[in-house]
């Protein structure tokens, strides 16, 4: 529909959800701005090989991170190669540097963090963070650097840790259930249309045979006795009413009524009679009880509109925000003072049971306009 918002999907939820993520571990990289420096005053010895290799670090552990958190398809080889890659460079620049200014162990925390959430078995990724905590105390103890530093960097690489891994682990459980929670929808679905094909072929399948054994009959009685074969044919008629009955009353109780189906009958009906309409949708779409309710009222001011105004335009509206959902139907015909009959009433005691008001009044330049809204908590 021209001019209706754009419904994101689950993998562009998805995407925006990896690219936060990302964001706000990058960061964490501010961590590495001290060895930064210390490269920059030239207070390391081969500083040019010192800044490739942090460079080279901190884009490497980007990637790595980005490949669970962006969920990018990278074979798992590569991912653990990239891994191993990481941990050897931030090993091998902690272990040439530490001895000199500025905290290079921390490079371990960001191996720590990027290895715990990259592996998906916790048992991987836990062995992962104490390896990276036994590194630090044993490059620390190496360099005999202050123990309190040491054991600082540690205790942090050691939580780091320990909250990547326990934060990947609720990320992939909660992305666990969202599938479930689509096969079980699916199945639903499947499983509801072989019990709708089911009840057809119960309601149809003997029917339908009567009527064919039926119409042989008749067909074999006009000729030798007419009026045999009028009673036959009606019988025929009668059987086909009650079949189509009870068919109806099957598809009316599998048949979804939602609002947009309504909205696009409602649209169908008043453009098949001459009246130009106009629909305008904002925000997020309705949820299953507004829907039903503003169903309704749409029907009625539809209805409204047919029998009484006598208009040549009418308008539609649907506003869906924080505060709730609005419905308002406006058209160009006689206008006057709106007398609430029967069908008015009762979609107000409607509207009244999910929290909601309706409202009827005279427009401004001339016709009907009838104004439905539902609060916030229904409209989800």
């Amino acid at each position: 529909m021209p001019g209706a918002p754009a419904v994101p999907t689950a993998a562009d939820r998805g995407a925006r959800r990896g690219l936060t993520l990302l964001a706000a571990h990058t960061l964490w990289l501010w961590f590495l701005v001290p060895p930064a420096a210390a490269i920059a005053r030239g207070q390391v010895a081969r500083a040019p090989v010192a800044a490739v290799g942090l460079v080279v670090f901190a884009l490497l552990n980007l990637a790595l991170v980005a490949v669970p958190v962006m969920d990018l398809t990278v074979r798992p080889a590569v991912h653990r190669v990239g891994l191993a890659l990481l941990a050897v460079l931030g090993v091998g620049l902690a272990g040439a540097y530490a001895g000199g200014p500025q905290d290079w162990l921390i490079l371990l925390m960001f191996v720590c963090s990027a290895g715990a959430v990259g592996l998906a078995r916790a048992g991987w990724a836990f062995a992962w963070v104490g390896g990276s905590v036994v590194a630090v105390l044993v490059i620390g103890a190496a360099h005999r650097l202050p123990g309190d530093d040491t054991m600082t960097t540690a205790l942090i690489t050691l939580l780091a840790g320990a909250v990547t891994v326990a934060f990947a682990r609720v990320a992939r459980l909660v992305e666990e259930l969202r599938r479930t929670q689509q096969e079980l929808a699916h199945s639903m679905v499947e499983r509801e249309r072989l019990r709708f094909a089911q009840d057809l072929h119960d309601l149809l399948g003997h029917t339908l045979s009567l009527v064919v054994v039926k119409a042989e009959v008749v067909r074999r009685l006009v000729p030798a006795d007419p009026g045999r074969a009028a009673v036959e044919a009606a019988d025929i008629e009668r059987i086909g009413r009650t079949a189509l009955a009870e068919v109806r009353e099957a598809v009316n109780g599998y048949r979804e009524q939602d609002f947009g189906r309504e909205l696009a009958h409602a649209r169908a009906i008043l453009a098949d009679v001459g009246i130009a309409v106009t629909v305008r949708e904002s925000g997020q779409p309705l949820g299953a009880e507004a829907g039903d309710a503003f169903r309704w009222v749409l029907r009625e001011g539809v209805t409204n509109v047919l029998r009484h105004s006598g208009a040549a335009r009418c308008d539609i509206a649907v506003e869906v925000d924080a505060a709730g959902a609005t419905l308002t139907v406006r058209d160009d015909g006689a206008g006057g003072r709106p007398e609430p009959g029967n069908g008015l009433r009762g979609l107000a005691e409607r509207m009244e049971r999910v929290g909601g008001t309706l409202r009827f009044a005279s427009a401004r330049d001339g016709g009907l306009l009838l104004t439905a809204h539902v609060p916030g908590r229904v409209t989800g």
